[in-house]
């Protein structure tokens, strides 16, 4: 009877590990989508990058927002390591240090996307909006929309966050913390190639 409950017991463990490595192959394939998605505006936006409609361009807008824009990408660099910093206390299996550090990259990401939508009013209120040109429609659609990845995201630590208070470090809590971290990091390279694109030109 003890071998036949053993043994049910290790069937469901086997089941929810399948379901669990199945839930993470699918958000790979989320990721790749994203990524080509990303790629495509890129690309939409180095066709348009001279399509200035005689308004402001890159080097008009951007050569004097270098530390507004670097502070912004520090912020964003500093959230991935506190992300990191949160993987390192799951798997010491310290519930409420993994809670603090996702508090902590909240408030790094909260402050990096309101920087950016701090801009981006900013560019609107001074007649430098998406319908000025074909270069600042390119601008405004890759940059708006990975904020609202980063949007996305911060409700996303929200949510975890208050499920790992409650529930604990079950498999599949930590299985969805690691899934939220894929993303964020993924964010975090997607904004270096859209500084590196986008904003570093204008400052030469």
């Amino acid at each position: 009877m003890t071998d036949a409950v053993i043994t049910d017991e290790h069937a469901e463990q086997a089941e929810a590990a399948q379901e669990i490595d199945e839930k993470i192959y699918g958000f790979w394939i989320c990721l790749m989508s994203d990524a080509i998605i990303f790629a495509l505006l890129c690309a939409i936006f180095v066709a348009m990058a001279h399509s200035t409609a005689e308004g402001p361009t890159g080097h008009t807008l951007f050569q004097f927002q270098l530390p507004r824009i670097f502070v912004q990408t520090l912020l964003l660099l500093a959230s991935s390591a506190t992300f990191g910093v949160t993987g390192v206390a799951i798997a010491a299996g310290n519930g409420p240090r993994a809670v603090l550090w996702l508090g902590v990259t909240f408030l790094l990401g909260l402050g990096f996307v309101s920087a950016e939508i701090w801009e981006l009013y900013g560019m609107a209120v001074a007649d430098a909006g998406p319908g000025r040109s074909g270069f600042l429609s390119a601008f405004f659609t890759l940059v708006g929309t990975h904020g609202a990845h980063v949007g996305a995201g911060l409700v996303w630590i929200v949510l975890l966050g208050c499920e790992v208070a409650l529930r604990g470090l079950t498999p599949c809590v930590v299985s969805r913390v690691h899934r939220l971290g894929l993303f964020w990091h993924f964010l975090v390279i997607v904004w270096i190639n859209i500084f590196s694109l986008v904003y570093l030109p204008g400052f030469l």
